[in-house]
């Protein structure tokens, strides 16, 4: 698959620029057009609900309220919208500005659907947004793969890729998405975790099989493999990472239930929660 439409989350939360100057590089490695998304949050009216009624009094208040807070975030997105186009011109893509109003999670997962790869931020857990599921909600709902952001920003983005392998749908789709960046990368490596060997599992040499498909894709990659004792998955991809000094890593999101994920832990919630690079993820 060729990236040829990119969506970017624009807000003004902490690593944004960084955010933006990564999603116009890949639009000019990729030769894509590339898209910012800057949603205006509405506030609910549900809170005024009373026992008694309607209180009137407290529902001009609030619209008041309410068009006070749509106008300081429009101003917020011009300021934005600039930022946006000099990313593009710098680096010479084609652009289009886009603004919503929205549960911005919600206007991400449905942007993301007319685009090959959606580029959001990390949520910084010291100041969360509005829509600080937005990776998860977006991985879930759009059917689209997602490249997120640290919130503490990023220099590159797959030069040296480490990729993910476990043998499951998610994975698989996962490779198969990051294609158009693994093809562009000096370094790749697939390790695959706790590896179930035979033909119904991860193969009789772990991980050979995808590095060869990824082969016949023009792709050189390393095999590896790894058994998870005393550290999570999760914690363990973040480990090997850095020892690679990875600026990608690639995985499927999700294999189990979201719910599952959040009761016992998983690997993609802690690559949510403790990303040092970007991570692309697909469902």
């Amino acid at each position: 698959m060729a990236l040829k439409d990119i969506l970017v989350q624009v807000d003004d939360g902490r690593g944004h620029r960084s955010r933006l100057a990564l999603a116009a590089e890949i639009a000019a490695r990729c030769g894509a057009h590339l898209t910012g998304l800057f949603v205006v949050d509405t506030i609910s009216f549900s809170a005024l609900a009373a026992p008694g009624g309607p209180d009137f009094a407290a529902a001009d208040a609030f619209r008041a309220i309410q068009e006070q807070h749509r106008a300081a975030r429009l101003q917020v997105g011009e300021r934005l919208a600039a930022l946006f186009a000099d990313a593009a011109r710098r680096a010479g893509v084609n652009s289009e500005w886009r603004i919503a109003e929205d549960d911005p999670a919600s206007a991400l997962a449905l942007q993301a659907r007319y685009a090959d790869l959606a580029v959001l931020g990390q949520a910084d857990p010291d100041n969360p947004p509005p829509g600080a599921d937005a990776v998860e909600t977006v991985l879930l709902n759009s059917g689209r793969p997602v490249l997120a952001v640290p919130f503490i920003g990023a220099e590159s983005v797959g030069r040296r890729a480490l990729v993910a392998w476990n043998a499951t749908r998610e994975a698989a789709r996962a490779i198969n998405d990051a294609l158009p960046l693994l093809a562009h990368a000096d370094a790749v490596t697939v390790l695959s975790i706790n590896p179930v060997r035979g033909i119904a599992g991860d193969g009789d040499v772990p991980a050979a099989d995808i590095a060869l498909h990824l082969a016949r894709h023009g792709v050189t990659a390393e095999a590896a493999y790894t058994v998870a004792e005393d550290i999570g998955v999760g914690d363990l991809i973040l480990s090997r990472a850095a020892e690679l000094a990875a600026d990608l890593i690639v995985m499927g999101g999700y294999g189990h239930s979201r719910a599952r994920e959040f009761v016992l832990g998983g690997a993609t919630r802690t690559l949510l929660r403790h990303m040092t690079v970007p991570v692309l993820l697909s469902h």
